[in-house]
């Protein structure tokens, strides 16, 4: 309600503004993302409705239960600006299951530049022994590579259905490798703490040229995906060649294909789990076969590039004349 009455004024006056312009400097469209019950948009549609501007929305969800309760005025307004969309952007497929029916709805695949994890991957013996050093780490035991902010809620409950399933292979060689930190982060220390202090390193959080650098140094990348949507790290370790073990929730197998690219395992189940990166361990051809289908997947679908050409004829058709 808040927000609500904050927004009101503020459609009039950003079309004001913008029919102040000269025409030529006129937007075509208005763009929105990631539209939820706790993040409904309050001033594009009532832009859109006074410019007669097409109104876009890309990663948009619905969550039905939220009607009827304390978020029942934002879910309404987003299912309200999804009625007034000219296009709904889906990049999870799970999303698309609540969205209302007759929505102009369009796919595109997550994506990313695949250019500086292909480059990790290239100088994988490079990586590794530069983290081997700064570590102290054995270059022949295998290392498993995690990437996630440590917060409460799915992700704790991650970390922790994580420190379960290791704990089953205890019995294997292998190192973990957690790059992340949050406000969380001493509850997933202690989580992972029955693991060993041997076996762990908390690298905190990295850049991208560091993190590209670890998932070109691992041998496998292991998160459970509790609640996931779809996870970027889950398609950054596979663009550096780094097999992930993953749990199949949300849009997670949109993007990791299981026996090709990784190997998927039932949602919230710690033995599934530990008999994924068991297999993984234990096996090194099939790591070198799903690096190779990892880099190939990515490659073919989830590049930048072709990205920008779904979007591209996306945007077009959005804001052709009718």
């Amino acid at each position: 309600t808040e927000h609500r009455a904050r927004g009101a004024p503020l459609p009039a006056r950003l079309a004001r503004r913008v029919q102040a312009r000269p025409p030529d400097q006129r937007p075509q469209a208005w763009f929105t993302y990631h539209l939820y019950y706790k993040a409904a948009d309050w001033l594009g549609p009532g832009v859109c409705a006074r410019l007669g501007l097409p109104y876009l929305v890309a990663e948009a969800s619905v969550a039905p239960k939220r009607a009827g309760g304390p978020w029942d005025l934002s879910h309404r307004a987003v299912l309200s600006a999804l009625n007034q969309s000219a296009a709904v952007i889906a990049l999870n497929p799970a999303d698309r299951e609540c969205l209302p029916a007759g929505l102009p709805l369009h796919d595109l695949k997550p994506f990313l530049d695949p250019a500086p994890y292909a480059a990790a991957f290239a100088q994988r013996a490079a990586h590794r022994a530069a983290l081997a050093e700064r570590l102290a780490l054995d270059r022949e035991t295998p290392w498993l590579a995690v990437s996630a902010m440590m917060r409460s809620g799915d992700k704790l409950a991650s970390y922790r259905l994580l420190a379960q399933a290791l704990g089953q292979i205890a019995a294997r060689p292998w190192v973990l490798l957690v790059a992340g930190d949050g406000p969380a982060r001493d509850q997933v220390a202690e989580a992972l703490a029955p693991l060993g202090n041997a076996r762990v390193r908390l690298l905190g959080a990295l850049g991208e040229t560091e993190l590209a650098g670890l998932y070109g140094a691992a041998d496998a990348l292991v998160w459970p995906a509790v609640n996931e949507a779809y996870g970027m790290a889950l398609l950054e370790a596979q663009a550096a060649g780094l097999p992930v073990v993953a749990g199949a929730t949300g849009g997670v197998p949109a993007i990791l294909r299981d026996g090709r690219s990784g190997l998927l395992t039932a949602p919230g189940d710690p033995g599934a789990l530990a008999g994924a990166v068991a297999r993984l361990l234990d096996d090194q051809a099939l790591r070198q076969t799903l690096s190779r289908g990892a880099r190939e997947t990515v490659r073919a679908d989830h590049g930048i590039d072709e990205a920008a050409r779904r979007l591209d004829r996306i945007l077009k058709e959005a804001v052709a004349p009718s």
